[in-house]
């Protein structure tokens, strides 16, 4: 990534500085015994693979479990690669890596610019670690054992902070037909209808048990969605390819009318593009048709709903605008409440002017006028009370009445009492 390369003539001097550190880098991977030639591609270029003992390793770099890292390939070489390298010029397309620009402060002024060049081009999704290849998806068994019928992902990304939670990736070289990707496709979605019981006892889609993903609003929960990529180097040409598959798949990606925009819930997000777009363009770039669409979009869009999320904005901005309105109501009914009771009780400045306005001999209030001015009427004079004692007398406690004799069961009989003077006369 120092784009060295930039600055010599022709090709092949490009290509030899390109890889040269790649290929110090395999020499060292195969002198330790974790890397090991594969044989040539079509191009003639040399191939190279894990061994068991280096995908152990790359599994510990990468954090993940050696089960997830597919296997070493070992027979991709007598095919000529075609398949996966095509997987791999597909990952670094949606990857897009930047390089570093510190670490070129000392390189010439075209590399310089090549590499400003690379870092201002549309980003990339997620780093390498989100990419995993050959995951198998089991229609029946389990993961690490899976059985027949069911289908085996090319790619899986999972880059939640770039807007995609889960996304598998198939690449074709134009070698296989319409229906045979078709039958993929149904594959597809028997892995996403299969439920297992997870660890709270509840049933749940096998693959939510392994990858995170978002569970749609307001009711709707579709499928992960697909993405297919084309790359045109057999006999088949996608431009018809694509249509045939639509017809084929129908089932599969249609969603259904709802208010102002077509729901997908348990429908599979079917993508199409070309590798040639993609490494043009990137993730970024409107060159992802999916299917039941006539325009190009980005992949984020592809994937999501944007008419269905305009119309729950629309939605939501409503009941805003309505709860404000009747917000307000509330405050003006409350402030007109308010008023009307200020303006009902009497204020005062108003009784005192009035009181000051009367003659000295009526600016007593009515009922002290009827008594004569005296501060309280004879009517609620209040009654003597006699002066009969109510308090109990010292000598009450003689007449309460004689405690109920003791329980005969209960009283013990006392022992003799000797007399103090006569001692012998227990003893009579």
């Amino acid at each position: 990534m120092t784009y060295r390369h930039t600055t010599k003539a022709t090709a092949s001097e490009r290509k030899t500085a390109r890889t040269a550190s790649h290929a110090g880098a395999l020499s060292d991977l195969r002198k330790h015994g974790l890397a090991e030639n594969g044989g040539t591609t079509r191009a003639g270029e040399s191939l190279r693979n894990l061994t068991t003992k280096g995908l152990e390793a790359a599994s510990y770099e990468l954090g993940r479990l050696l089960t997830e890292m597919g296997s070493t390939a070992r027979g991709a070489g007598s095919s000529r690669a075609t398949h996966p390298m095509a997987v791999n010029e597909t990952v670094i397309a949606m990857l897009r890596p930047k390089p570093d620009l510190r670490l070129l402060t000392a390189e010439p002024a075209e590399a310089k610019a090549a590499a400003q060049a690379a870092v201002d081009a549309p980003a990339g999704i997620g780093t390498i670690a989100p990419y995993a290849t050959e995951v198998p998806l089991p229609a029946t068994g389990t993961w690490g054992a899976p059985g027949k019928g069911g289908a085996q992902a090319d790619i899986v990304l999972t880059a939640p902070q770039d807007q995609i939670s889960l996304l598998f990736i198939e690449v074709d070289n134009c070698h296989e037909t319409a229906e045979e990707i078709a039958a993929k496709l149904l594959k597809y979605s028997r892995f996403f209808k299969r439920q297992i019981k997870d660890t709270d006892g509840k049933d749940k889609p096998m693959w939510r048990t392994r990858w995170m993903a978002r569970i749609a609003e307001y009711g709707e929960t579709p499928h992960p969605p697909v993405l297919i990529v084309f790359n045109h180097i057999g006999a088949r040409d996608p431009n018809r390819t694509v249509p045939r598959l639509q017809a084929l798949t129908r089932p599969l990606w249609a969603g259904e009318p709802a208010d102002g925009y077509s729901s997908y819930d348990r429908k599979i997000p079917i993508i199409a593009t070309g590798l040639r777009n993609l490494r043009e363009h990137g993730p970024n770039g409107p060159v992802f048709l999916r299917f039941g669409r006539t325009h190009m979009q980005p992949l984020c869009d592809a994937i999501g709903n944007p008419r269905r999320d305009a119309v729950l904005a629309r939605r939501v901005e409503r009941a805003r605008a309505q709860q404000e309105e009747y917000q307000e109501q509330l405050r003006r009914a409350a402030e007109q409440k308010r008023a009307e009771h200020e303006a009902a009780r009497p204020s005062l400045r108003r009784l005192r002017d009035e009181v000051r306005q009367r003659p000295m001999g009526e600016r007593a209030s009515p009922r002290r006028r009827a008594t004569g001015g005296t501060r309280r009427c004879a009517s609620h004079e209040r009654p003597r009370r006699s002066r009969q004692r109510t308090r109990p007398s010292a000598t009450a406690w003689r007449r309460r009445p004689p405690r109920p004799p003791r329980r005969p069961g209960l009283a013990l009989p006392l022992p003799p009492r000797a007399s103090p003077l006569t001692p012998w006369a227990s003893h009579r």
